[in-house]
């Protein structure tokens, strides 16, 4: 609910949210917060230019989509740029291009540990930007070559890095997490009410 996300909800009070995403899961965690919120589409490209440093570039990525959509914005508006990406044994898996290729991704993480990092940036256009990131380690049971491919015959591994949902079909694939859900989904939530009241204190101490 939105009155868990007190800096959210104070900031939001003469500001409008601006979503530079196009993920459904996203809009849906909004949704659920009841957050008020328009959506924009940003067009980047998405290929990182620093794999060695995972929380890096998903930070850079989340930037690049807020900066994407910035000029599109009124002064009254807060852009929210969000990337996230999935790393086994300092693998970065992002989203997977073929049907083959996803298989590929899931048989990596089948029986393993990995880490799913989910980075967020706001923008006001009359201020600096704040980014930030979150860290998840998610466990996957071990499965079989065939249940792996039928789910990626469902389709819904092909837009999610990582190649699997947790919060769809992808559910069966998870033994337990360690951390958020909402930041595995793609947008930790208490993230983003820690630098909305980043902003306000910005704002505060700036006026």
């Amino acid at each position: 609910m939105m009155t868990d996300y007190l800096n959210l909800n104070r900031l939001l009070i003469k500001n409008k949210l601006i979503l530079a995403s196009g993920s459904p899961r996203r809009v849906k965690l909004l949704n659920e917060a009841g957050i008020d919120f328009e959506q924009i589409i940003p067009d980047i490209d998405e290929n990182g230019d620093d794999w060695k440093d995972p929380s890096r570039m998903a930070s850079i990525l989340a930037q690049k989509k807020a900066e994407s959509v910035s000029h599109k914005i009124s002064g009254n508006s807060i852009v929210l740029g969000c990337d996230t990406i999935v790393v086994i044994r300092n693998e970065v898996l992002g989203k997977p291009n073929s049907p083959d290729e996803a298989l590929e991704m899931l048989l990596k993480l089948s029986g393993r540990r990995h880490t799913v990092c989910s980075a967020i940036s706001l923008y006001k256009a009359d201020g600096p930007m704040f980014t930030g990131y979150e860290l998840t380690d998610v466990y996957f049971y071990n499965i079989d070559r065939a249940r792996l491919l039928k789910y990626v015959e469902t389709g819904e591994p092909l837009d999610k890095a990582g190649a699997y949902g947790i919060q769809g079909a992808g559910g069966f694939l998870v033994d337990r997490i360690e951390g958020n859900l909402d930041n595995v989904i793609g947008l930790p939530m208490k993230l983003l009410d820690k630098l909305a009241g980043r902003i306000i204190k910005y704002k505060e101490s700036d006026g």
